[in-house]
Parts: C-alpha cells; structure tokens; sequence
C-alpha cells in the first residue's frame, strides 16, 4: 500500500517538472532581468529601469564585473533606431576615433567600433553599435573590459547565452559575496529583492545575503522587514547560527500581525533548528499555532498587493513581459504552507518517522502544485529537495528504482532552472550518496568526480554535510592509495576556509612581479577597492539618520561625494592595470596533490584535515607519498576536546588568566584519533605542514602527545605526590618536528613561492606604551582587562604596558647595527605614528610587544581585533585595530604578534570596516589584517601568553638566537624545547601558544 502510494507520487510530479523544465530550458535572455557575459562568471549584464522616452521594447543593461566597485559599461537593444552618430548618442562626453574591430561580436559583424577618451573621467572607453534585424545593438565600455562588451553584444544578438571567457583586469580581492554585493548596488531597486530569492533559491547563500542586506538599507517598510528576516535565514544556511538567532529576534516582534510574515519567520526558524541538528526542535516550531489573526484565509484575502509587493511576490517569473503576474497574499500564503509540510516531512525522517513523513510530503508537493498548477518558477528549487527527500524514504524502504528516478528529476529540475548552482552541486552529491549505498561505487565515484570538478574550486557549504560518502568511498573503492588521496584533497578544498586564505592569494598576486610598477599600481587598485568598501559601509550607517538630522544629512552627501570619485578613480587604475597580463589571468584556487607534492621539500610533510558533518577526515602527503583516512574524532567531538584541553591551559576568569594542569591524556589521546594512521611517516618528518580545520584552527598541533610512555611517567609522578604543572620530559609533537600551520593548499604553495622582501632594514619593534594614570604593577600576561560602558575600553587597559625587554633582546639577538635597529616605544608608540610611518616597508621584520584586545569591552559589544599603543594626537584612540592595520604599508618576511590571543578571529563588522569580505574563523583576525597589510609570514598566540617566570621573552630570545640559515620553525622549536625542558615552563602554557603562520621554512635571517 505505501509503495502504491509513493508511486502514485511519482505520476503527479512527472508531467508538472516536464512542462517546467522545457519551459526554462527555452527560456530567452530578453526574459532575464539579469545574465551571465561569458562562462567564467566574471561579468555580469544587469537592467536598467525604463529610461524617459525611450521605446516600450527598449532595453538597457548595465556591466557589473568582478573587482570592479562600480559599473564599468552598459549594454542596448533599440527598436526602430538608425545607428546615425553612436558615439554622441551612447558617449556624448567622448572624444572617438574608430577602433579596433577586437571588440566587434561575430553575430554583428561590419559594425562600428570606436575607441574613445572620456573627457570627464580620462578614461578609455570602447564603443560598438550595429543594426541586425530591425534592432540597434550596442555596448560601451572601459577598454580593459572590451570582453565584457563582445560577449554581452553576442548574447544579447543570440538571446540566450554565449560560452566564452572574459578576461578582465583582477585583483581578486573580492570574493562571490563582495561581486554580489557590488551587484545589488547597481540593480534597480525593485529587482534587487527577486535578485536575491533567486540566489538564495539556487543556493548560493552568501552571495543572497547581500542582495538582502542592500534591500534591508535601502528598502521601506515590509521589503525591508523581508529582507532582514531572509538574511537571519542565510546566516543560518552559512552555519552562522548565532548571528541568525540575533536576526530572527530583532523582526519576531514586528511580523506577528502579517499572514505571510508570520509563516516565513515560523519556516525560517524550523529550518534553523533543523540546519543546527535538531529535527525535534523544528517539529515543534512547526507545530506551534500562528499568531491569532494570522492563520485566516479571510485575514490574506484582506491584504492589498501594493507594486513593490507584487515585484516582491514575483520573484523569478520570467520578467515583467512575463504573462502569469505577481502572486497574491494568499498565492504566497499556500507556498509557505507547502514548505511547512515539507519541513516537518525532513524533521519526522530524520527522527526515523517515515511514514508519517512520506504523508506530509504528499500534502506538500499537492500544496505547492496547486499554486497555478505548479507552474512558479521561484518554487522550483523547493520542489526538487522534496523529490530528494522522497528519493530518501524510498531508499529507506528499498525502492531503488523509485530513489534514483527522484533523484533524476531532481537533477533536471536544477540543470534546467538552476545551471551550475550549488543547489545542483548538492542534488548530485544526493544521488551519488545514494549510488555509493547501493553499492554502484564505479558509478558514484564518477558523479562525485563530476560535480568536484564542474564546482571549480568554489567554495560550497553544502556539500560539507553531503561528501562524507565520497570520501569513505575513496577508502573501499580498491584505489590505489595515492589515487584515493588525490581525490579527496581536490574535493575538500570545496569547503570554506578562513578569509585569511584569500588575503593570502592576494599578496601572492601582488608580488607576483617583484615590486615593479605593475605591482605597485595592483597595490593601489587593492586599496582603492578597499576604501570604497569603507566608505559605503560608512553611507549605510548614516543613510538611516539621514532623514531628521539635517547635519547627518550633509555628512551623508559628503561621503556619497566622496564614494563617487574612489570609484572613478578606481575604475581608472582597472584600466591600467588590465594593460598587464599576468592581472588579467583568472588564478585557480585549486591545487592538485601532485603540485602540493612539487611544492613540499625532502623531509616535509603535509596533513590537511576536513571536517564535515559528523566525520573528520585527513590527507597526509610527503614529496613521494600520499595517504586518505577518516579521522578517529567527530567533528562535535572535536570541538568538546578542544575546548576541554584549552580550558586547562588559559582560562580568562574577571580579568584574570588562570592555568590548571593541563590535561596530558586528553592531549595523547587526540594525537592518536587524529595522527595515528600516519604516526611513523609524521615522526620522521623534519618539518609538518598542518592545515587544520574546525576546532582545531584553535589549537597549536605542537602541544599533541605522542606516546604512551610520556602519560605513564606524568601519572606515576603525580600520584607519587609530585608537582602536577610540571610535565618536562614529555614526547611533545612539537618537540620532534618543525610545525607551520597554513590555511589553504594555494596560501601555502603562493606564499613559498611569493619573492622575499626587499628591505633594506632588518628589524623594528614596538611595544611598552604610555599608562594613562600611575603605574599599577603587571597582570602577568599580555591580556587587557574589558571595561567601560558603550563599548569603550576602560583606560586602566593602558595601566599595564609590557616591558620592551623582549624587543631589545631580539634586536641584538639578529646583530642588527645601530642604523638598522629601531626600538619604538612610550609616547612614539601611537597608533597615529604607526599609521604616518612612511619607511615601514623597510624593515624584514616587524614585532610587537603589547597587549592584544582580541574579544569586547562588554558582551553585547561586537568585537574589534587591535593593538594597545599610547595616546597620541587628536585622531588618536590608543588602538592600532584591525581595519588600521590593513592599511600599513609593509613588505616583511616575518610579523611577530608577541600578545594575547592573537590567532584569534575577527567579526563581519571587523572586517567590513576594514573593506574586505569573509572572515569569521580562527586566525582571521589580526593575522589576517597583517598580511593584507604585506606580511608574508606571521607568528601569533592561541591564547594570553604569559610573562611569569620571564617566559616569553626567554622564548623570543631563543627564537632570534638561532643562527643564519635556520628555518623559522626549526628556531621556534628549538626555543619551544628549552622551555619544555625546564620544570617551571613546561606546562604549555609557557611555550605552546605561537603558531608560525605561512611558510615555516622560511630562513629566520637573510
């Protein structure tokens, strides 16, 4: 009976998904309001509102590409027009002359090509305008951008898309989001919102979000509401669950009263539970009544469609020439009522309820098909997950045959409506999951193959809770184990990984070319970019006050001015710089085993960890050898251990670091479930190249135990009444073995590649800034006490400076002369000094000794990662944050960050005032901010690090003490065993905090 009832299913979705998919798949461009130029996602063409007196068919578009602020051109298609004098009717501020034919598409072939100088802006423009069909066609645009101009014309002509790639000038400072966000900006207002459910729908979470977020600035009203509550959605669907929670509180009190509000926020918050692994918890939000007044069908038949509403509620039908409309209240009403049959149908499978989930699917699909009959294209993506859900319970129930056509329309569905999306990424991954458990590995192993290598290198969060069958696949499928290996590293590099990563590829970019003119000029185009962002963050919050407040309001126009000319003169740079090939190439992410192997030198070794949902798995490769296992530890497991050995290490209690003795056998233990596979090619490396992820981006690898006897011992000892702190003697990992900690197989290979610096000058140091008040005697590490209110630092913060012993001893440690050394500290140690410090990028290294304020004066306060200097100038606040140290100017071989906490993250308030994008990991905080200021290598502290027993500078000491030609890790572990040795500093407390980040193998001196 239920197998009757599922197939009769099958029937009642068949002919709806036929019609749908034939019906996108002959979908025209002239029917999108936005479109892909190319096939490398570089640019993209996006339309402009109806402009006064133009035709009822007239089309304009506007050119939106990667790293590019602003629009750089504009695309038309005019009825009924003569070509006559293009250059004066599309650039009438231009001088023209005629051009090369380059930019010409070959479906225009004959017509006008004009290179142009725009007298406003002296930029060079391209310009082509030819007439086909009754039709003028035309397209102008920054020269550098001539690509974007061919292909847009080529598929406007052709009315569906053109394969090609555009090459453009890059920095590759922006991610996906940061192009998306650049994207919402140039939309019309009123498609910015259907822009955004599109996205969001195709699952691309991080680029929606955007979208929303400029809805929520710029919208009024219930456009502004949804957009706030879909954006606490995309946080959650980003694994960013207290940022959703904080999203959905701040709208719960204002969407009671609306029908369809109160329905989203009830399906968004189920899908939150459900994202964070609580089916139970989901089933009761699902189940919990409406707010009163809210459940009626009389209550949404009521409503009125205003036009914004109507464009909202027609997000992704064809376009305004589209003849189905917008939705009603009561349209939308019935689509969430589908969702929420269909998420409680998800929450019962996976309490292993599947009968009762197989019914609500029915009434789900029934619900969602009954909306025009089931011909809305923005529900599309909802129907292929419940055909994935149903793909599911029938496999469950041993219908193979009926689980894999599922997951076939499924597919379809997507490829048709969603190409190329990592919605269609995950519904792949389903069916090869499904493939793999029906034992068809040959064919599951080529679907997994198949969707790794059409992602590109992408990052997808999906698929983080969808490979765990490739890669234990990968373990049974007879592969030789190099094969195996290779797989599973290209794959996991699918994952998200710290922003640090792509600021890392950026630096590599930049030296590329050593410090010729070209770099220089890529170096100005970063930090233009970056002051863009800046200052739009900076319009966004005052956009809000604007209204009654007529001095915010000029404040406002002034930086709107100002907004205006960073993006002309960045749109300028772009055109130089796309002069320069080498900044024209798109760089792959990705990095094959076989390159990682070139890259790595005799006695190296490489141990990449991918946590994913519910297992953890490892890649470990030396230049002649290569090795896939699945890890021994959980990832939730993972995070409780790391968390428990932290704890017995630095523990931050009203101000005050406390140490308990730190739990060796948990340590063993780890070691073991994460290394044991590998634990005799590991002890005869000479130097570990450790990419960790999840919990373990927390925790230095040098503080793993990594034998039996070494427990033995420390027990023994301590029951025989014996000073529980002390564990010399013991087999630490870092004892025996160089450690680097990298982020990214790319971050690693570019930064041993990037050139060394070219500075003159071998050391400064900066640290012992000015107290405020009278001396109040030492805290014993290089924390900051929080205080104040409004989220300033109380000034007993500045009371504690630490001594510049360490910096002098440093500094004489590297034998620098007299010229060379410079010590900066007391009142010349300001931020504003550091800012205004024109010659910084003459010295190889940079250290600082200070207090690091890596958390928030008050909980409620949102972090901010900085530096503790002096007071100085009016301008002054006595914080080098992380924004300010982006914009140093520096070229240094090696960062020393000698403070607290200092591989700690940054927020996405953090990083937005800095200008850049991403970010939110461990070590994306004042790491980060370091090397987009030009640091190449950077040493920083897991934890507050101490001064009791003069331990760190002992360490510091060491550290600089080895000799020309050590490596950077090798003198960090030399320095780390004097103290490991030493009974009063052998706790890891004293010696394990700092980690090398970038390249470890690195020389210590020139």
């Amino acid at each position: 009976m239920r197998r009757k009832s599922l197939a009769a299913f099958a029937a009642l979705l068949a002919l709806p998904l036929q019609s749908l998919s034939a019906q996108g798949q002959d979908r025209p461009v002239s029917y999108a309001d936005t479109f892909a130029i190319g096939a490398n996602g570089l640019c993209e063409a996006q339309i402009l509102p109806p402009q006064p007196g133009g035709g009822l068919f007239d089309r304009g578009y506007t050119i939106v590409c990667r790293d590019a602020a602003a629009p750089v051109g504009t695309l038309w298609v005019l009825r009924d027009l003569p070509s006559g004098d293009a250059t004066a009717r599309f650039l009438p501020s231009a001088s023209c002359n005629a051009g090369d034919a380059g930019a010409v598409p070959d479906a225009l072939a004959g017509s006008a090509s004009y290179s142009c100088t725009d007298e406003d802006l002296g930029t060079r423009r391209v310009l082509v305008a030819g007439q086909l069909g009754g039709k003028l066609y035309a397209g102008e645009a920054i020269a550098a951008y001539a690509d974007a101009v061919r292909l847009g014309l080529a598929t406007l002509v052709n009315d569906h898309p053109v394969q090609g790639d555009v090459e453009i000038p890059l920095t590759e400072t922006g991610d996906a989001a940061a192009f998306a966000r650049a994207q919402a900006r140039a939309l019309a207002a009123d498609a910015v919102i259907a822009e955004a459910y599109r996205r969001s729908n195709s699952g691309d979470f991080a680029e929606a979000a955007e979208f929303f977020a400029e809805t929520a600035a710029t919208g009024e009203g219930g456009n502004a509401l949804e957009a706030r509550l879909n954006a606490a959605l995309l946080q959650s669907n980003l694994g960013n669950y207290a940022e959703a929670a904080r999203g959905f509180s701040s709208v719960r009190g204002q969407v009671a009263g609306d029908p369809v509000m109160a329905r989203m926020l009830r399906n968004y918050e189920a899908i939150d539970a459900l994202n964070a692994g609580a089916p139970q918890t989901a089933l009761d939000i699902l189940e919990r009544p409406l707010p009163a007044g809210t459940g009626s069908r009389d209550a949404l038949a009521g409503l009125e469609i205003s036009d914004a509403l109507a464009a909202r509620l027609s997000a992704e039908q064809a376009s305004a020439l589209d003849s189905i409309g917008g939705l009603t209240p009561l349209e939308r009403a019935d689509l969430l009522d589908g969702q929420t049959e269909y998420l409680k149908a998800t929450a019962l499978r996976l309490l292993g309820r599947g009968a009762e989930a197989e019914s609500h699917l029915t009434a789900a699909d029934s619900t969602l098909g009954g909306v025009r009959n089931g011909s809305v294209r923005s529900i599309l993506w909802l129907r292929a997950q419940v055909l994935g859900e149903l793909a599911d319970l029938a496999e469950r129930k041993g219908d193979t045959t009926a689980a894999q056509a599922y997951h076939g329309q499924a597919i379809g569905l997507l490829e048709v409506n969603y190409p190329d999306s990592p919605a269609l990424l995950s519904s792949k991954a389903q069916l090869a999951g499904f493939l793999a458990r029906s034992g068809r590995k040959d064919e599951a192993l080529a679907t997994y193959r198949d969707l790794v290598d059409k992602a590109q290198g992408k990052p997808a969060p999906a698929l983080r809770r969808l490979l765990v069958p490739y890669f234990d696949l990968l373990g049974e499928a007879g592969l030789a184990e190099s094969e195996a290996a290779g797989d599973m590293f290209l794959a996991s590099q699918l994952l998200q990984r710290p922003g640090l990563a792509q600021t890392q590829a950026v630096l590599a970019r930049e030296l590329s070319g050593g410090s010729d003119e070209a770099s220089q000029l890529f170096r100005k185009a970063v930090n233009i970019g970056r002051s863009v962002e800046q200052v739009r963050n900076r319009i966004a919050l005052l956009e809000g006050q604007a209204a009654g407040d007529p001095l915010v309001a000029e404040r406002l126009a002034a930086q709107q001015a100002t907004l205006e000319k960073l993006e002309a003169e960045q749109l300028s740079i772009q055109n130089k710089l796309g002069e320069y090939p080498r900044f024209r190439a798109v760089s792959d992410g990705r990095v094959t085993l076989g390159e990682l192997q070139e890259t790595l030198r005799p006695g190296e070794g490489y141990l990449k960890l991918a946590t994913l949902d519910g297992a953890t798995f490892a890649v470990f490769a030396t230049p002649d050898m290569a090795r896939a296992y699945r890890v021994g530890i959980d990832p939730n497991a993972l995070e409780a251990e790391v968390d428990d050995l932290r704890a017995t290490i630095a523990y931050v209690e009203n101000g005050e670091t406390l140490t308990f003795p730190f739990d060796i056998e948990k340590s063993r233990a780890l070691y073991k479930a994460l290394l044991d596979p590998v634990d005799a090619e590991v002890k005869a490396l000479k130097h570990l190249v450790f990419e960790p992820d999840g919990a373990m981006l927390r925790l230095p690898a040098n503080l793993l135990v990594t034998d039996d006897d070494s427990v033995e011992r420390y027990v023994e000892r301590v029951a025989r009444e014996g000073d529980e702190y002390d564990f010399s003697g013991t087999s630490w990992l870092g004892r025996q073995v160089n450690i680097t900690t990298t982020v990214s197989p790319s971050a690693f290979r570019d930064v041993r590649k990037a050139p060394r610096s070219g500075a003159t000058r071998e050391y400064i140091g900066f640290g012992e800034n000015t107290p405020i008040s009278a001396d109040r005697g030492t805290l014993g590490t290089r924390s900051a006490l929080a205080g104040g209110e409004d989220c300033l630092w109380a000034p007993a913060v500045w009371d504690y400076p630490i001594k510049a012993d360490e910096l002098y001893t440093a500094s004489r440690s590297l034998g620098a002369k007299a010229t060379e050394e410079r010590i900066v500290t007391g009142d010349t140690f300001t931020d504003t000094a550091v800012l205004g410090m024109e010659d910084l990028n003459q010295y190889r290294i940079l250290h600082f000794a200070t207090h690091g304020l890596v958390t928030a004066p008050q909980p409620e306060c949102p972090p901010r990662p900085a530096l503790l200097t002096s007071f100085g100038d009016d301008q002054s606040d006595g914080l080098l944050s992380f924004a300010e140290i982006f914009d140093l100017k520096i070229d240094a071989d090696l960062v020393i960050l000698s403070a607290c906490d200092t591989a700690g993250a940054a927020t996405l308030g953090a990083t937005r005032e800095a200008g850049v994008s991403g970010g939110g990991f461990a070590l994306d905080g004042l790491v980060r901010a370091f090397v987009g200021a030009g640091g190449r290598t950077v040493v920083a502290s897991h934890w507050p690090i101490p001064d009791d027993y003069d331990a760190t500078n002992r360490l510091i000491d060491g550290f600089f003490a080895a000799g020309e030609g050590v490596e950077l890790a090798e003198a960090m572990r030399r320095s780390q065993a004097r103290l490991m040795d030493s009974k009063e500093t052998s706790h890891p407390f004293y010696w394990s905090a700092f980690a090398i980040v970038g390249d470890g193998g690195a020389p210590l001196r020139e």
